[in-house]
């Protein structure tokens, strides 16, 4: 490599690393230059394999980050949650001559990736029927692949799923004989667990065929099949009053474009004397959702502010009764997640390949990055018909009117492990 060619690449590598915001990280190209923040000492160090991939981050940072390590053209030596911690940290203070054209780019998305009815089916299924012999390594039990709640720090994920999903119904006040639809259900376990521990009634609904099909196995091996009906369907296709409107993890799916025929679709259910809850992965303030993940991981994803989700219920006269945002419990959930899946990679890379190995690892990382010093948030909104009483007087029962329900489910799902 000449003297040209190498003062080339290390002018390239220090205006990618001035579009980072000086992060303190060491970039190289393999065999050649290398630069760092001057007085810092990296966490990690980022090796470009070639020319091309030098090119590529220059050209567009984001996208060609994730792919170029998906390709493994890009190799991290050291923490890569560090790094990627320490890169949403400086891009904060990143030059912003560039955002004009991440915002193009993602309009752009947002016209092959709409949230029409067949639009959902496709995006969902992209994800979620990748097949659930690969989510089975690193989900816990129960296959709940929403944020967790962590009673302490050194619960389990089993432990703290379930008492996710004793937190949602406490904060519903689910009564016996109450009827609650749920809209995105995943593998059903939380509509699975309002049937078996509350006494209701649950349509649920998804457009997943894989998560649908095992979910009515589970109904029928737990003898839920008369108050637990899993419909494979989209959302819009919800009809019929119930006293309860529940969606967990599914918002982001939505699309701002269909906020105000997801409040129809509430208001139809429930008018105004029911309630409900959305559980959803906000952020502080409205910004594109990352294009790389829509790209790879998450096609029509959106991640709204929490004024944007509100606005769902604004036309239907909804009063908010609570707010709460679990975001480091969203982040100790990706922990779990994370160091799961690097446990399992040698079957996942049997069930699929390297490049999707590496890719789900950048998805899991950047995520936990992102929740714990990104934007990131995971809020949870009740709220309730205007013709309807508060559902409590103080927050108080959310924390004392609790029961061992934990140790009740453990025994009464072991079922889950014979049909993993």
């Amino acid at each position: 490599m000449g003297l040209l060619p190498r003062f080339a690449d290390e002018w390239v590598l220090k205006r990618i690393l001035k579009a980072t915001g000086q992060a303190p990280i060491r970039l190289a190209v393999r065999g050649g230059a290398d630069v760092s923040p001057a007085g810092v000492s990296p966490v990690a160090t980022v090796v470009l394999e070639d020319r091309d991939t030098l090119a590529g981050l220059l050209c567009d940072p984001e996208v060609s980050f994730g792919d170029a390590y998906m390709d493994g053209k890009i190799e991290v030596q050291g923490d890569f949650v560090r790094l990627l911690e320490e890169l949403y940290r400086a891009m904060e203070n990143a030059p912003g001559a560039r955002k004009w054209y991440s915002r193009l780019a993602s309009k752009w998305l947002d016209l092959w990736q709409d949230n029409s009815p067949s639009g959902s089916r496709k995006n969902i299924h992209s994800h979620y029927d990748l097949g659930n012999d690969f989510y089975k390594l690193w989900l816990d039990d129960q296959l709940l692949y929403t944020c967790a709640y962590f009673p302490a720090p050194s619960s389990t994920l089993e432990h703290a799923q379930i008492a996710k999903m004793d937190h949602v119904c406490r904060k519903l006040r689910l009564q016996p004989g109450e009827t609650v639809v749920e809209a995105g259900c995943g593998w059903g376990a939380l509509a699975l667990h309002m049937a078996r521990e509350y006494g209701v009634s649950v349509k649920a609904f998804n457009v997943s065929r894989e998560q649908i099909a095992l979910a009515r196995e589970r109904a029928a091996a737990e003898g839920l099949n008369d108050r637990v009906e899993f419909i494979q369907d989209d959302y819009r296709a919800i009809s019929g009053k119930f006293d309860v409107f529940v969606s967990v993890g599914m918002l982001e799916h939505v699309g701002l474009d269909h906020y105000r025929e997801f409040s129809e679709i509430i208001h139809r259910s429930i008018g105004d004397h029911g309630r409900g809850l959305l559980h959803f992965i906000g952020r502080n303030c409205p910004a594109t959702y990352s294009r790389w993940m829509r790209k790879q991981i998450f096609p029509g994803a959106h991640i709204p502010s929490l004024p944007a989700a509100l606005k769902i219920l604004e036309p239907k006269d909804y009063a908010v009764v609570d707010v709460e945002n679990l975001r480091m419990h969203y982040a100790k959930t990706l922990e779990h997640w994370l160091e799961r899946f690097e446990r399992s990679k040698q079957q996942v890379t049997a069930m699929y390949d390297s490049r999707f190995v590496r890719a789900w690892r950048l998805y899991l990382a950047g995520s936990l990055a992102a929740f714990r010093v990104g934007d990131l948030q995971l809020f949870q909104i009740v709220f309730t018909g205007s013709e309807r009483e508060p559902i409590f007087w103080t927050r108080d029962p959310l924390y004392t009117d609790t029961k061992p329900v934990v140790e009740k489910v453990r025994e009464k799902v072991k079922w889950t492990h014979a049909m993993s």
